[in-house]
């Protein structure tokens, strides 16, 4: 006899048991190479949830065209790697609080598991409202089992009001899924260690991030050819890099150009101003 479908509970993907077992007893070398031949599989998984992407990145850069931004949502690992992708994209691109990471239990998860904020599905859009979020926003929630109340919840709000909602999750048929307009599912099987979502659905994660908001600046002209012409000059190693870039397509001097960088603060800036006056 068949038991009720209530009390049977199919298991995500991401808490699916490892193919490997006895971790404890391998070799330094075979934890790697195993690790290593796990992570091979990222890459492909991603690649099939292109057509996913592309669709969420058109949608993502009419809206910012006309003044919007992106939030990102999410707790633990995924909350984290939210932030981190989002604090990088002004000194890359220098472009402030266009892209914007919110994580369950703030500033203090960053650094230490606040791992019960994440339950409750009422924070996030608390949080978004501090934005004055709007119909020209993105709302994207990151979560690798598809499950988080915080997300789920932020994320089913955000739509409720008109907003484009995407997701980066590893579970196909998750809540987290149904609730967004534009899923990405990255389906990478279970982790090396078992449910450790910061291996294999991190790295895809990470990967996806890259890809929206790198793809999404250079869509908004943030990029001449392949460099960072915008890049915020905070230290030499970028005041360098900016230097060289002039060198390459105005070849003038090396002081002249780091001159003229620092003088107008950015390289697309630096460029205009010469083509401006001297051609």
């Amino acid at each position: 006899m068949a038991e009720p479908e209530n009390i049977i509970q199919k298991l995500s993907i991401t808490e699916s048991s490892s193919n490997f077992e006895n971790l404890d007893k391998m070799t330094v070398k075979e934890l790697l190479t195993n690790i290593s031949h796990e992570d091979s599989k990222v890459h492909l998984a991603v690649r099939k949830a292109i057509p996913q992407i592309e669709k969420l990145i058109n949608r993502i850069v009419v809206r910012m065209k006309k003044g919007g931004r992106i939030f990102y949502l999410g707790a633990g690992t995924s909350g984290r790697l939210g932030v981190l992708d989002a604090s990088e994209i002004p000194p890359t691109f220098g472009v402030p609080d266009k892209i914007i990471g919110l994580i369950a239990g703030g500033e203090t998860a960053l650094r230490r598991s606040v791992e019960s904020a994440e339950d409750d599905p009422n924070k996030a859009w608390k949080e978004l409202e501090i934005f004055n979020i709007n119909t020209k926003d993105t709302v994207i929630g990151i979560a690798a089992s598809g499950t988080t109340p915080y997300v789920i919840g932020g994320v089913k709000k955000a739509r409720e009001n008109g907003i484009l909602t995407g997701c980066i999750t590893c579970n196909p048929g998750s809540k987290l899924v149904e609730a967004t307009e534009i899923p990405i599912v990255i389906v990478v099987g279970p982790e090396f260690v078992t449910g450790s979502t910061r291996l294999k659905a991190g790295t895809a994660q990470k990967m996806v991030l890259n890809m929206i908001s790198t793809t999404v600046m250079i869509k908004l002209g943030r990029v001449k050819g392949n460099k960072m012409v915008n890049m915020q000059l905070t230290n030499r190693k970028l005041i360098e890099r900016g230097t060289r870039m002039i060198v390459e397509e105005l070849n003038i001097q090396r002081e002249a150009a780091r001159i003229l960088l620092l003088q107008h603060g950015s390289v697309k800036k630096a460029l205009e101003s010469y083509k401006e006056n001297y051609q």
